[in-house]
């Protein structure tokens, strides 16, 4: 029995989780907050000819329309129900459910892709916008490959290596100012740590050149177990502090339903590195996970080495 027939299902329980997180998350925001589809909707340049010539009205009518906004805000709803039975999908989904393997993570990565595409669109094409959400979108791919390809798990591997690069790069580019570094930035790190503003922007240029670093080191044998580890605590703790940057007490209620949602899409980039750990030291993270739960099957899989 080879050490990655042992760890595999410590992997899938890794991917299943992260999968799991975006899912509900995105569900969560989808049906009672907001997503950005009206960038797409109330885009005159690219719809306007569309809709006035199909159902003749003008593109004001189209625009100021209180049915036609009602019927945004259900689709989006719509679409957060998809992400909640992705979510449910996620948790049960097994090896002989290929089909449906395909519809829910194939499915719902795609619907992740699109929504990444849409923030990007609005906050001007910032590439960098888009590529931030690359380990969210890609988790049910990662988990879909695990569970149902024949993909050696030393590309798996690799994969997940470049979401991880992308999306913590992408990250210190705001981070650093090269794109404008977000005000929500600056009041997560004041309200988390007890330091004044031009401290909380310097810190901020460091942990963004610190991206940078983890992105490249990752992919360096002697030194990339060392990066995942800060790549696994880094990502853990940016998730967090969106909730603990924005925690009030007096409005705990409001806290919890406007930022948990927040922390669950973001915890995979604290648990994608994760597994890039386990699949390198699987008898490590076997003592770990032993003393947590006993898995009760094992699947066989090809080592990196192998592969």
């Amino acid at each position: 029995m080879t050490q990655t027939s042992i760890s595999r299902p410590n992997l899938i329980i890794i991917l299943r989780l992260s999968a799991f997180l975006v899912f509900l998350g995105r569900a969560y925001q989808h049906i009672v907050w907001d997503a950005p589809y009206r960038a797409f909707f109330w885009d005159e340049a690219m719809l306007k000819g569309v809709v006035e010539s199909t159902f003749g009205i003008t593109w004001h009518h189209y625009v100021t329309s209180l049915s036609v906004g009602n019927g945004i805000s259900l689709f989006i709803k719509m679409i957060g129900v998809f992400y909640l039975l992705c979510a449910i999908a996620t948790l049960w989904i097994k090896p002989n459910m290929k089909r449906l393997g395909k519809f829910f993570l194939l499915g719902g990565s795609i619907a992740l892709f699109i929504l990444a595409f849409l923030y990007c669109k609005e906050k001007f094409f910032h590439v960098g916008q888009f590529f931030e959400y690359t380990i969210q979108f890609m988790c049910p791919v990662l988990l879909y490959m695990l569970l149902f390809s024949t993909i050696s798990l030393k590309k798996i591997r690799f994969i997940a290596l470049i979401a991880i690069a992308l999306t913590f790069s992408c990250h210190g580019l705001y981070a650093i100012g090269y794109y404008p570094r977000p005000g929500s930035f600056i009041d997560m790190t004041l309200n988390t740590l007890s330091i004044n503003e031009p401290s909380a922007h310097l810190l901020l240029k460091i942990a963004g050149v610190l991206d940078f670093v983890i992105a490249i080191a990752i992919f360096i044998p002697r030194i990339s177990y060392v990066a995942l580890v800060y790549a696994f605590v880094w990502g853990g703790l940016t998730a967090i502090a969106r909730l603990t940057g924005h925690f009030y007490v007096d409005f705990l209620g409001d806290t919890f339903s406007q930022w948990t949602w927040e922390v669950f899409i973001r915890l995979p980039h604290a648990l994608i590195p994760l597994f890039v750990m386990v699949v390198d030291r699987p008898k490590v993270f076997k003592k770990i996970f032993s003393r947590m739960y006993k898995p009760k099957t094992l699947y066989t899989i090809d080592t990196p080495e192998q592969a």
